[in-house]
């Protein structure tokens, strides 16, 4: 069983659970090696469907023919077209107009990385109440799927990442694994291996699945109305910058950080921590992502709180989640040990790893 060591900080609430891997030594006058991470994985989240499967493997033969959703290519175009627009209006735009694109992007941001990623779909924290309102509010506001579904989706990328049943399979190209899965039907593989995951624990959570139910007039309010009305009413901003500016190009921007991390960070970048998987530390992603660019450590130690072995390194969202600790809205932090990460780039690292 991995060792349990409970840092106390900022009071009772505020706990941090450091996760070291079973230590090797002599068995029967035989050195033990170094556990495979995927023991300590199963110990530590063995409620939550989302440590990868090396037995997967695709089906030989062709793959299935695109079938191009094209409601989603209309949208996605007229979204980008009306974010091009909103790059020419933002030299007129008012100070103020700017100032609140930008907030409203770092927080729809969080909604995604602190909410759907850290929080639902791996289990990495535990949040109060008032917490989990504003993320799934902010995760409205990113409208990027309902948090059921993201985490879903997400829970198959890790399971059964590189392969067809991986939603955004990067195999497949930089555009597919950018914004391409969302233009085509899904492959039958993310349906058949999606639909068998266990999402127990998000269909027992209420607001969660109040958030589902509602999704349509929520996202519609967070994600496109309430940008566009408070410049608009509060400091007289003329309604095209508000509505291109504020909401178009915002939420275009949001969506794209977002993206290079199933696209970018799985194609260029280094693999310190485990050579034999593709996802990467890319540092210029995690600037986007407010922390999401260290994706080599993050697919090799899913439940890891700051999705990197460095805190607060180029990582808002890990900074957002120790204030919310230290307020007492977020606690039992998941913090991978440093004895734990050597170990683990030693066996399978590729050698790009500079320590300090």
């Amino acid at each position: 069983m991995p060792a349990h060591m409970l840092q106390e900080m900022s009071g009772s609430y505020t706990t941090t659970t450091t996760i070291t891997a079973p230590p090797g030594g002599l068995q029967n006058g035989v050195q033990k090696p170094d556990p495979a991470p995927q023991y300590a994985e199963a110990d530590v989240r063995p409620e939550i469907d989302d440590t990868h499967d090396p037995s997967y493997q695709d089906e030989e033969g062709p793959p299935p023919k695109l079938e191009y959703v094209w409601r989603n290519i209309i949208l996605m175009t007229l979204l980008h077209t009306g974010a091009l627009y909103g790059i020419t209006l933002v030299p007129t735009c008012k100070f103020y107009t700017v100032l609140w694109a930008y907030l409203y992007y770092v927080v729809s941001a969080l909604g995604i990385t602190a909410g759907a990623h850290r929080l639902w779909s791996h289990r990495t924290y535990k949040a109060r109440l008032p917490l989990r309102i504003f993320l799934i509010m902010a995760n409205t506001m990113a409208f990027q799927n309902d948090v059921y579904e993201w985490a879903r989706d997400h829970r198959a990328h890790h399971k059964f990442s590189e392969t067809h049943a991986d939603p955004h399979n990067s195999r497949r190209g930089f555009f597919f694994s950018h914004v391409g899965w969302l233009l085509v039907r899904k492959h039958p593989a993310v349906k058949e291996k999606g639909g068998l995951l266990d999402m127990s624990d998000l269909k027992a959570e209420k607001l969660v699945m109040f958030q589902r139910r509602y999704y349509k007039p929520g996202l519609l309010l967070m994600c496109f109305i309430l940008p566009t009305l408070v410049p608009w009413y509060c400091w007289g901003e003329t309604f095209l910058h508000s509505l291109y500016v504020a909401t178009f190009l915002r939420y275009a921007v949001v969506l794209n950080a977002t993206w290079l991390v199933n696209s970018a960070a799985h194609l260029f970048g280094y693999r310190p921590y485990d050579k034999n998987i593709e996802s990467r530390e890319n540092i210029l992603v995690s600037l986007g992502a407010v922390g999401e660019g260290f994706h080599n450590y993050h697919h090799a130690f899913p439940y890891d709180y700051s999705a990197s072995e460095y805190r607060w390194h180029i990582n808002l969202t890990t900074f957002f989640i120790d204030c919310m600790a230290a307020l007492g809205l977020a606690y039992d932090r998941k913090k991978v040990s440093k004895a734990a990460v050597l170990a683990r780039i030693k066996r399978t690292g590729d050698g790009s790893y500079k320590s300090g």
